[in-house]
């Protein structure tokens, strides 16, 4: 684990391994860096560089106070801190809300390519209507922070539904611990749903866009209109494969995202 801070105090903690283009790898939602896991063996070509999201288990308690609109701030800010400790121009990986944060950031910082993985972008018909912030605040104000959490698990991580929710639970590795992540998975779920996607994103670099069929309909459809955004993108749908794609089919992606990468980012092996 190594940590920097900016001049401007921002403290950065991150995991970084392997030899090669550096390849930062953004998590979202309220997966841990150990999400990124089962993919890692498959970029070995790479040096992966895991950042714990600020707020998700190694930041102050001062950033309790920070409003909705902030937090995509505060995201893009600290993977510019990041991006400005390395030596070369990093590739940017994101999952989920990771994803929208990698996309934002790569308009204020120079990367090399950008791959998002279903971005946590609502279409305009669905941010009409979006309601489960107000939804899990109600149920943190009653006290119940884990049925919020298990609200945003059944709207968003698993929109399929899931037989036996309990049983499921019992064995996913941040279960229960993800509970007292319930005021900054509402503060995302806020700043999710007041973000509007401009008809153009100022990304320069190459950008491969993802999601898979099992995945939410809007989050699919957030794909679909991100690559439309971009002025370099190739978008890429997987069969079978859920929201939780990077950790669900690490090999199918690895290999399309590797070859992607070999074309926008050539790398010599010793």
């Amino acid at each position: 684990m190594q940590t920097i801070q900016s001049e401007t105090g921002i403290e950065v903690t991150y995991d970084c391994d392997g030899d090669g283009p550096p390849l930062i790898l953004l998590h979202g939602g309220m997966a841990p860096k150990e999400y990124w896991t089962p993919i890692v063996p498959y970029l070995d070509g790479y040096t992966t560089i895991i950042p714990q999201r600020p707020g998700f288990g190694t930041c102050p308690e001062s950033l309790a106070e920070l409003t909705a609109d902030d937090v995509l701030n505060r995201e893009v800010k600290y993977v510019q801190t990041l991006v400005e400790d390395i030596d070369r121009d990093p590739i940017l990986f994101g999952h989920s809300y990771g994803a929208l944060t990698a996309i934002e950031a790569a308009t204020k910082v120079p990367v090399t390519a950008v791959v998002a993985y279903e971005p946590a972008i609502l279409p305009a018909e669905y941010r009409e209507t979006a309601n489960l912030a107000d939804q899990m605040q109600t149920r943190i104000e009653a006290g119940k922070p884990g049925e919020a959490i298990k609200q945003y698990i059944e709207l968003v991580l698993h929109p399929g539904g899931i037989d036996d929710l309990d049983a499921w639970l019992s064995d996913w590795p941040v279960w229960p611990d993800c509970i007292d992540l319930a005021d900054e998975v509402l503060r995302m779920n806020r700043a999710v749903e007041r973000y509007q996607l401009p008809p153009s994103l100022d990304v320069t670099a190459p950008v491969l866009t993802l999601t898979g069929t099992n995945g939410p309909d809007f989050l699919r459809k957030s794909a679909r209109d991100t690559h439309v955004a971009l002025s370099q993108s190739r978008l890429v749908e997987f069969d079978s494969v859920s929201h939780a794609g990077p950790a669900e089919a690490p090999d199918v992606l690895s290999s399309e995202i590797e070859t992607f990468l070999r074309a926008h980012s050539p790398r010599s092996r010793d």
